[in-house]
């Protein structure tokens, strides 16, 4: 087989792979809220939800993938060289999720993904094939490149928590007189939210995977320029469906016990804050973390509600996982790229 094919095709499937372990490492967070205030059963929130984030890939359009399938330059090497760096840098994102799930921690695919592809980018040819973003930011006020995303990644977080604290606060004071049968529609309601929430997630995160076999394909020159094909589409949707689908338990844990006891309330309120932030963020073309978003969310109702009862031991930990995810996934990417020039 044509080397340039072989590769191509082992960096799509793992591409693939990546995707199954974003629904199963990052898509649980959908069904916590769910689970934790007995809104669903485990079964019917994972139902629920694989079903909106298989329709978030192929109905909301394609901005997210273009930011990331086109943060770094690599048209100038050779399609081998080229392709082998991607594939670093996803082995890279690839080995900090798992770990991370094997830990329960909720830390970002995003970051990973960003971070083993910038280490890999690094290692091989150097700072100038990323595209920082950081002239076009400063010269003209345009988002671009890693500036873009990083403001996404870092400012998500803070928009979730705010969100969320400001919507509790808002239901709070319309339902101040409510009695506890309330609990009863907000449950209902709360089915609606995990639709959204998915719905916002599979078109954030399953345009991430999306992106980057693009750029694999123009640079194997399987396509003349950049323009996600459907069946890539369709391939990184099923990806992380199946993903979601799978489980993801210890995470769930994690979000829906571990940093705020959540009821009816807090749980719709958690999930409508984080879908607002991650579709606004699809539609700017910002790739966020879902992790960050729905965790920072619960934080702000929990916050909101009594602010001594958060468990912010717990949110330290994820919030150290958070800061540590670019530089060690970058140097996994950056490892790894290392690997494959001994062996290719």
């Amino acid at each position: 087989m044509d080397p340039i094919v072989l590769l191509t095709v082992c960096c799509v499937a793992l591409l693939v792979v990546f995707d199954y372990t974003n629904g199963f490492h990052d898509t649980a967070n959908m069904v916590a809220a769910s689970v934790a205030t007995q809104a669903m059963t485990p079964a019917q929130a994972i139902s629920l939800v694989a079903l909106f984030t298989f329709l978030g890939p192929l109905l909301g359009g394609t901005a997210v993938a273009e930011t990331l399938g086109q943060f770094v330059s690599l048209d100038d090497q050779a399609p081998r060289l080229g392709i082998s760096i991607v594939l670093a840098g996803v082995i890279g994102a690839i080995g900090w999720n798992l770990l991370t799930w094997w830990r329960g921690l909720p830390s970002s695919s995003s970051h990973a993904l960003v971070g083993g592809l910038v280490g890999a980018v690094l290692a091989a040819t150097g700072p100038d094939h990323v595209h920082w973003g950081w002239g076009a930011l400063l010269d003209e006020g345009e988002w671009t490149g890693v500036a873009k995303i990083i403001a996404a990644l870092l400012l998500s977080p803070l928009a979730g928590l705010l969100a969320g604290y400001l919507l509790y606060k808002l239901l709070s004071l319309c339902l101040r007189r409510a009695s506890p049968s309330v609990n009863r529609p907000l449950r209902r309601m709360q089915w609606l939210g995990a639709a959204w929430l998915a719905f916002s997630h599979g078109t954030n995160d399953g345009q991430k995977s999306m992106g980057i076999i693009t750029l694999v394909l123009v640079l194997g020159g399987f396509l003349p320029a950049f323009q996600v094909p459907y069946w890539v589409m369709l391939l990184c949707a099923s990806a992380i469906t199946l993903g979601t689908m799978a489980g993801g338990w210890r995470i769930v844990r994690t979000v829906g016990f571990g940093i705020y006891k959540l009821r009816p309330l807090h749980g719709l309120g958690s999930q409508l804050a984080a879908a607002a932030v991650i579709g606004g963020a699809a539609w700017f073309g910002g790739p966020v973390s879902t992790t960050h978003v729905v965790s920072s969310a619960v934080m702000g109702v929990g916050a909101a509600d009594r602010p001594r009862a958060v468990r912010w031991g717990k949110a330290g930990e994820v919030l150290f996982t958070w800061l540590v995810t670019l530089p060690v996934a970058g140097l996994l990417g950056a490892l790894t790229c290392y690997l494959l020039e001994v062996l290719l």
